[in-house]
């Protein structure tokens, strides 16, 4: 294509792309919104198609400047896609860990928290500081974390293959997975405001630091004391990722050690291999292990989350295996299977990871004609992935929702890896048949998975789960219920405890509603539909609170499977409930219970 073409074709791309995001903050949310998708204008969709339509198919074929602009054009409508619930001027999204980190945030604004006194305060501090210096309303800046901490994801993985392979069709191939973002799973690992998912995306950047510093850390000039600059920005780069999760830091921490303890071989077993001429990592492994150490040991959280994984290693009760077959059974009431939902959800993810696991194979057999120099980082991630999955193992029997974690950040190393080997498979494929055929061939495979990959960055009904999308009457509605009520009565929910907007309204160190004698709950569901809403909750006194988000969640998505839409209506009729709070999108009701 000439220049002029594909300058055209670049512009329109980016045009498109603009176009969108104008059209969605145009259409702002108006109400509760159970898709995002379905929600945004079908406008925006088509110009985040038309941009990443051409930003997959110029990223595979140009080289050099051009495909760097087409990288970034994909990375925008990627971005864009992330943004939605910000662009759509959504005043909240989250109704579960990301509204304790609102209520901490509150906490550190109104000076009832010091940063330094949570296990992970990067998310915090920074939207601490937006809100003081922007002036943007705390719920917002929250919000625009999601955005801080995806970007460097997007830019970082194609820049870390450069680093390792030199091949713009791995660095290109790369980017394009990139944006599947194959690291959030939605099982414990969400878009949001939510610390683990938020640090995998800046695992990248610490990758990128260390394969650079093995490549150059002897070639550059010292600092004083005789420092690498690329040792400092390792440092740096690190306590970033630490300050946000430190869960993602100690795999941080494995993924070198692994690497340090594969050099020590290398140099062990062979005179001459680009191994035994790499910068060390011992001292970087060491340092940084220390850190984490010491951070995660002085931390109260952390003991206790060290607890329970071993508690649920030994008990039968706890551990995947039961929570699988909690929801297999859940799923097929609903007229689903998990192998249905394993499509929507990880399909293109496990097939990712096989290409790699057998290129990895075929590179260690000697099949393939890779540089030495690839080949030595392939080797030191592929083996990494050993102990990486070692730890999976550990956390599946333990703890499922570590299990997942741990399955993101694994993914974050096989991004990076794909990228190399799809580019050899293509390279190999070439040979088969043409070169513009092999192109073809894999920019459809990645265009179909990156739709796969899209469709479920957010969670929606496809997958089974509402929109976690907190709209104004939903939280003026917990504000008003929280002002109001009577001091020992609890709020209970429907379907889901509800202790997470009080976090989210009152902050965590101070004492609220969730501390009542009753603590917070959701109502038993038997009695519920039994018609005996006085005795719906222990016989005591309660809020019984309801949502939009709610209804939306139990009669819609759940198919009434555990509470019907006619027990919902009886409460109205009940002569021991009074409806106190009520908007559009919100409802309270005092329930009192009968006297024995």
């Amino acid at each position: 294509m000439k220049r002029v073409a594909l300058d055209v074709v670049l512009a329109v791309g980016y045009f498109a792309v603009a176009a969108a995001i104008l059209i969605a903050r145009a259409n702002p949310a108006t109400g509760y919104e159970s898709s995002v998708y379905m929600a945004s204008p079908t406008a925006t969709w088509i110009g985040v198609a038309i941009g990443l339509a051409i930003a997959v198919s110029t990223t595979l074929t140009c080289r050099g400047r051009y495909q760097a602009i087409a990288i970034g054009l994909g990375a925008c409508a990627v971005t864009t896609i992330v943004s939605l619930p910000f662009i759509r001027n959504y005043r909240f999204a989250g109704v579960g860990d990301a509204l304790s980190h609102l209520g901490w945030t509150r906490d550190i604004v109104r000076g009832d928290l010091l940063p330094h006194e949570l296990f992970y305060p990067g998310l915090h501090s920074i939207a601490s500081a937006i809100h003081f210096v922007g002036g943007v309303p705390l719920e917002r800046s929250v919000l625009l974390m999601i955005i801080v901490f995806f970007v460097p994801f997007v830019i970082f993985i194609p820049l870390t293959v450069r680093e390792l392979s030199g091949s713009a069709l791995a660095v290109g191939i790369a980017a394009i997975i990139s944006w599947m973002i194959l690291p959030i799973n939605n099982v414990a690992t969400h878009m949001g405001a939510h610390t683990n998912s938020n640090a995998l995306f800046l695992v990248p950047v610490v990758i990128f630091a260390f394969v650079a510093y093995l490549k150059r850390g002897s070639d550059i000039e010292r600092l004083p004391l005789g420092l690498s600059p690329f040792s400092v920005l390792i440092v740096f780069t690190s306590l970033a990722l630490l300050f946000v999760h430190p869960q993602q830091m100690v795999a941080v921490v494995v993924l070198l050690g692994s690497i340090s303890a594969v050099q020590y071989l290398a140099r062990w077993r062979f005179e001459e291999h680009p191994m035994v001429h790499h910068s060390t990592t011992y001292v970087h492994s060491t340092v940084l292990g220390a850190l984490v150490g010491i951070w995660a040991i002085s931390n109260e959280r952390f003991r206790d989350s060290f607890s329970s994984l071993v508690y649920g290693i030994f008990a039968d009760d706890i551990g995947a295996s039961a929570e699988v077959d909690q929801r297999g059974s859940s799923l097929t009431e609903l007229g689903g299977s998990l192998a249905e939902l394993f499509v929507k959800m990880f399909l293109e993810a496990a097939i990712i990871g096989l290409i790699v696991a057998v290129f990895l194979v075929v590179i260690w057999l000697g099949w393939s004609n890779i540089d030495l120099e690839t080949k030595a980082f392939c080797t030191y991630f592929g083996l990494a992935l050993i102990p990486l999955g070692g730890m999976f193992l550990v956390y599946f029997v333990g703890t499922p929702t570590m299990a997942f974690r741990q399955v993101g950040f694994i993914f974050v190393v096989l991004t990076i890896l794909s990228g190399i080997a799809i580019a050899h498979a293509t390279a190999g494929l070439s040979k088969v048949i043409t070169t513009p055929g092999a192109n073809a061939i894999v920019a459809t495979m990645l265009a179909a998975f990156l739709i796969l990959g899209l469709m479920t960055v957010y969670a929606s009904p496809i997958i089974y789960q509402p929109n976690q999308h907190v709209t104004d009457q939903h939280l003026n509605g917990y504000e008003s219920s929280y002002e109001h009520a009577v001091e020992e009565r609890p709020h209970v929910g429907y379907g889901a405890d509800p202790f997470r907007f009080d976090h989210g309204i009152n902050g965590i160190e101070v004492e609220s509603v969730a501390t009542t004698p009753y603590e917070s709950g959701a109502v038993n569901a038997t009695e519920f539909e039994s018609g005996n809403y006085s005795g719906a909750y222990d016989g005591h006194d309660y809020y019984f609170v309801v949502s939009e988000y709610d209804t939306t969640r139990e009669l819609e998505v759940y198919q009434e499977l555990h509470h019907s839409e006619a027990a919902l209506e009886g409460v109205d009729e009940e002569p021991n409930a009074n409806k106190v709070i009520s908007n559009d999108e919100f409802r309270m009701y005092a329930i009192t219970a009968d006297e024995e």
